[in-house]
């Protein structure tokens, strides 16, 4: 047998490589002001920080007007792949199911890497009662559980005049508005000290009522009682 043919022997009667296994982990984002995600990459990322250091383009520390509409502008241009100068319903659909999923009203709320590992101790010690597992166990709702404004969809509220297209003008009004929203002393900027303590803390139950006296009473078809 020649050289090559041993080699080639040897290398068939070598058992196969183990499969390559991929694990993902879903950790809880970022949302910014205008609805972009950013997600933890190592353990302890500051995603807030990561945001705010990239808008504020003059590394002063503090975020202006202009500085978040230029970071507007900047997320704009991912939302607006055709170069219209609108994000239309296709484009919006995209955002809510490809870019930011965690958004959706009916997705569960997501933990932080931290808040994994401190919670690792209770792992198996509680079951997650359906409420929880169909994303109804928060008071806030989609994009406004990881972000610093209460806004379930921070995109499709940017839709001034209800025409399901975001026009540029319209996302760099909602950012000016969003602006003055979180600028709460009327300072002309914002730092991420006076940030942090917006951001939402883990959430809270929010269940349907159990006893009579806290049921819908609103004209209508009645909710049907609980077994």
């Amino acid at each position: 047998m020649t050289v090559s043919g041993l080699l080639l022997a040897l290398l068939a009667a070598q058992p196969g490589d183990p499969p390559i296994t991929v694990v993902g982990y879903a950790w809880a984002p970022f949302i910014s002001p205008m609805g972009e995600p950013f997600r933890p990459r190592p353990a302890g990322d500051d995603t807030l920080a990561r945001w705010f250091n990239q808008a504020d383009r003059n590394t002063d520390g503090a975020l202006s007007p202009d500085e978040m509409t230029a970071d507007a502008d900047r997320f704009f241009t991912r939302l607006d792949p055709n170069k219209d100068g609108e994000i239309d319903p296709e484009e919006l659909a995209i955002y809510e199911w490809e870019i930011a999923p965690e958004i959706q009203l009916n997705s569960k709320w997501r933990r932080s890497r931290d808040q994994v590992e401190s919670k690792k101790a209770e792992r198996g010690t509680r079951r997650r009662s359906s409420f929880q597992m169909a994303g109804l166990d928060d008071c806030l709702q989609g994009a406004a559980r990881y972000a610093l404004i209460n806004l379930p969809e921070p995109v499709a509220a940017a839709d001034a005049d209800f025409n399901r297209g975001i026009s540029i003008a319209e996302f760099r009004q909602a950012a000016l508005d969003r602006f003055r929203l979180l600028d709460r002393g009327g300072l002309g900027g914002l730092t991420l000290q006076g940030l942090k303590p917006l951001v939402p803390p883990p959430p809270k139950t929010c269940r349907p009522p159990r006893d009579e006296k806290d049921a819908d009473t609103r004209v209508g078809v009645p909710l049907p009682k609980r077994d």
